[in-house]
């Protein structure tokens, strides 16, 4: 007797196969053959003609729909029941399918039948498929219907051909709420039937058997769920499918569409599903769409997030300077009552230093912040906290606008900052956290920063400090420079600085002239002198981080330059001076030039009561007047009232990178020089005196070396030692050149040839009133200059000043027959200038201020005009010393 049931037509497997779902229980499944007919078989290792077709007849008019069943037997060792069914618009099956071609009658049914009812189904199946036959229908059409399926994506020319395209699809299989077996129906004749990950979400875990185990891992909290909200709604249904990207494992990465929307959204409201950030950089802008459902999900408290607890939204946003830049990351800021804050950039995060591919960078990417905010007011909108941990301390997390610009993404954008993988419930980020992600995929892309593959060449400073030697010798150079722009790198007390200088590749300590500032502790726990902090406090305030210009007057004895320093074209001693932290020193003052400025800051100080002042008794300064006035008895002017006649016979015999001269007096010494040379020669000569030097020289030690150039042997000093590799810097004594040579090629100095018995023929000297170009090519040009006119040539020296203290000597060069004429237009100096080969110093020193030098300054800046109007050597661009 025939057995009826009402069922829903949960999935087709093929044009006689169909799984039914118990309409009062969904997850009841039972399945259902069509009678006395077979249909072509869809299989993994490739499918028989025809047969998607007919499974698509039969999907498109079931799937989804009640159906009433009637069973005309069943197969006694499957249990599989077969029979014929009516679907509720009065179809029936197999009958439409048979009628329509895509099913055939089998040709032993009915063979072994009594029953007169089923005798007549069956001679009316029959004439269903003559019908479709005479008619080609379906499967009858005779060839073709083959269609080729590809089970992976192959190679990455998919994507390069689909990727951004939306495809028609069906949904052949629901693994779990995430993730879904989709057949594309890319082309008539090839499908591609992969596994698909919906684009955005992650959704809990499915019951899974562990492969290598065997043992069962049950489903995550609400895992089966999203799978049956899946299933419900689109297996075996037709979709559009957006196709995003590839995961890692070659995947499918795409956007499932249902008529009615995005399945992800759907998810997503309902609370079995989170937004997945890995996904965020294929979606683009349509990620925005999937943070709102999840975000209404999180206020309602659904499924998942039953137990949200929603971020704060009563913080405000932060007024506040920034005060130090303490990473790319990570900055410190102060507030408008004074109070430091430490901030972390949200989402971001700077150059890791344990990252090879990122350490390189971690100095850049902090110079571009520096540049960018350091003493700028910025707008800072806090987005979460971190705890403290064992490594970091309790720090706010924020997101950093500077005239409406997001300084965040800025670094991101720009290769200096990558983007943080937050954890699930980590709601602690940037709100614009897709944009972010967005923005590292560009940077990625166009190679910037730290994604170029290659490392930034390492700026390295030459600490110009390091000694009072070698203070000294740059000092001539440096000070002949107004505002000489760097960066305040740190800030060791009130009036003590360490300052940048990376035009030049050095760093430098500068102590502000004229002023004393008390001394600080070094440590919190040190007890400093009174308001030492409170200077200490106002220039890492005002200085630390900045961008600021020095002049350089001096240099102390301990390498530390004189001078002072303006950060935002403001002199700092004045302002210290101003706030009562700092006192005025008169007599260096005086001799910086800015004593006026700094006395009658320091006098607005007194008056306030300010800092040290702030018990001032105006009755001390009558003793303070007398104590000044004994010490400026003590006459320090360099000024001349008449103009030096001293004039030599000199040649010059080299000239070293920075333009300095190294000049022989002519008969003073040069004649038993030419003496000692020729016995220092036949000396060497001897194999005898092949006597190497000892072991370990040291720097100062006078040697004999033989000249590269020219293979003779001279009088040398050892400028400086590379121990490791065991070699010399020396200087030829007499010629004032110099140049490296191994240890094992010198010879030491025999007593016969010391300075004690003639001493060191070279001479210092520097060209009056001249001031060579900073620029490395002006400057070799300028070297070339006065090589070309002077180079082998007997010439006369005009001695117009001599530094004692740096053993240098300033000279006008003549022609010998201007000699003991005062016509300054023959002089080499002039000729320099009016080549635009140099400029007349727009600093001088007091003894070039003398009024005795007035005529020669006149005419020298007579030619510095001429050689900028004829746009000659330095000048070629214009005046480069307009502001």
């Amino acid at each position: 007797m025939a057995k009826n049931f009402l069922a829903t037509v949960k999935s087709v497997l093929s044009g006689d196969t169909l799984i039914l779902a118990s309409p009062s229980n969904p997850s009841l499944e039972r399945t259902f053959s069509l009678a006395f007919v077979s249909a072509p078989r869809l299989s993994k290792d490739g499918d028989e003609p025809f047969a998607f077709q007919s499974r698509e007849f039969l999907r498109n008019i079931a799937v989804g729909k009640q159906i009433k069943c009637t069973v005309l037997y069943t197969i006694p060792g499957s249990g599989r029941e077969y029979g014929a069914a009516v679907l509720q618009d009065g179809t029936e099956l197999p009958d439409a399918l048979v009628k329509a071609g895509w099913l055939k009658v089998r040709e032993d049914a009915g063979k072994k039948e009594e029953s007169e009812e089923i005798l007549e189904r069956l001679e009316k199946l029959r004439n269903f498929e003559i019908q479709a036959k005479n008619e080609t229908k379906g499967l009858h059409v005779g060839t073709g219907g083959i269609i080729e399926v590809q089970n992976d994506l192959g190679g990455p020319e998919f994507m390069n051909i689909w990727k951004g395209k939306t495809v028609e699809g069906i949904v052949e299989r629901v693994i779990s709420g995430d993730r879904l077996l989709i057949r594309l129906l890319l082309t008539e004749k090839k499908h591609w039937q992969v596994m698909t990950l919906i684009a955005g979400i992650r959704t809990p875990s499915t019951e899974r058997v562990n492969q290598s185990t065997g043992q069962t891992q049950p489903a995550e909290e609400f895992g089966s769920e999203a799978r049956a909200f899946v299933e419900s709604r689109l297996l075996q249904r037709a979709v559009k499918v957006k196709i995003v990207g590839a995961s890692p494992q070659g995947q499918l990465v795409a956007a499932v569409l249902h008529p009615r929307g995005n399945i992800a959204e759907f998810l997503l409201q309902d609370g079995l599903a989170r937004c997945n950030d890995f996904h965020s950089t294929m979606l683009g802008n349509d990620m925005a769409a999937l943070r709102a459902a999840e975000k209404k999900a999180q206020a309602a408290h659904v499924r998942l997030h039953k137990n949200h607890v929603a971020k704060s939204t009563d913080s405000k946003d932060l007024e506040v300077t920034v005060t130090k830049i303490i990473g790319a990351d990570t900055i410190l800021v102060r507030n408008k009552a004074n109070v430091e804050k430490r901030v972390s950039l949200s989402s971001v995060r700077g150059p890791r230093a344990g990252e090879p591919s990122e350490a390189p960078f971690r100095d850049e990417a902090k110079e571009y912040l520096r540049k960018k905010l350091i003493g700028k007011h910025v707008r800072i909108t806090i987005d979460g906290s971190k705890a403290a941990t064992d490594d970091f301390e309790a720090r706010d997390v924020g997101t950093v606008t500077l005239n409406g610009k997001n300084i965040n993404l800025q670094l991101v954008q720009d290769g200096y900052c990558s983007v943080i993988r937050h954890r699930k419930d980590d709601t602690d980020r940037a709100p614009n956290y897709d944009e972010l992600l967005a923005a590292q995929e560009a940077a990625k892309e166009e190679k910037k920063g730290m994604w170029s593959g290659k490392a930034p060449k390492v700026k390295q400073y030459v600490d110009m400090s390091e000694n009072a030697q070698k203070a000294k010798i740059q000092l001539s150079t440096i000070s002949r420079q107004r505002k000489v722009p760097g960066i305040v790198d740190f800030c060791k007390s009130g009036s003590r600085f360490t300052i940048l200088i990376p035009r030049e590749g050095a760093k430098l300590t500068l102590v502000l002239a004229g002023v004393r500032a008390p001394r600080a502790g070094r440590t919190p726990q040190e007890k400093g002198e009174p308001f030492g902090q409170e200077a200490l406090d106002l220039a890492n305030k005002r200085c630390n981080q900045r961008d600021c210009e020095i002049d350089v007057h001096d240099i102390d004895k301990v390498g530390g330059f004189i001078g002072d320093l303006y950060v935002n074209r403001e002199s700092f001693a004045k302002l210290l001076v101003e706030e009562g932290l700092a006192s005025v020193h008169e007599y260096s003052a005086e001799k910086a030039g800015n004593a006026a400025e700094l006395l009658a800051a320091q006098q607005r100080a007194k008056e306030g009561r300010k800092g040290l002042w702030h018990a001032w008794d105006p009755s001390q300064d009558v003793d303070e007047v007398v104590a000044a006035l004994a010490e400026s008895s003590i006459d320090d002017s360099t000024a001349l009232e008449k103009r030096p006649e001293d004039y030599r016979d000199i040649v010059i015999t080299n000239i070293d990178a920075t333009g300095r001269l190294k000049i022989q007096e002519v008969g003073k010494g040069t004649t038993a020089l030419t003496t000692l040379m020729n016995e220092f020669k036949k000396f060497h000569s001897d194999s005898k005196n092949n006597v190497p030097i000892k072991d370990n020289p040291k720097a100062g030690d006078f040697v004999a070396a033989k000249f590269t150039a020219d293979g003779e042997w001279y009088r040398a000093r050892i400028r400086a030692n590379d121990r490791a590799a065991k070699i010399a810097e020396i200087v030829y004594i007499d010629y004032g050149n110099s140049e490296k040579q191994p240890w094992s090629k010198l010879r030491p100095l025999d007593p016969q040839f010391t300075t004690q018995k003639l001493k060191a023929q070279a001479v210092d000297a520097q060209l009056s009133f001249v001031q060579l170009p900073q620029s490395p090519d002006y400057l070799s040009d300028a070297i070339n200059f006065i090589y070309e006119i002077t180079d082998g040539r007997q010439l006369v020296g005009s001695f117009d000043f001599v530094d004692t203290k740096d053993n240098l000597n300033y000279i006008t060069i003549f022609d010998p027959k201007c000699k003991g004429s005062d016509k300054v237009t023959d002089s080499v100096n002039r000729e320099v200038i009016l080549n635009g080969h140099a400029m007349v110093p727009r600093k001088l020193k007091p003894w070039e201020r003398s009024k005795v030098f007035e005529p020669v300054f006149k005419s020298l800046k007579e030619a510095e005009t001429q050689a900028k109007t004829d746009r000659l050597g330095m000048w070629e661009y214009g005046d480069l010393t307009e502001d």
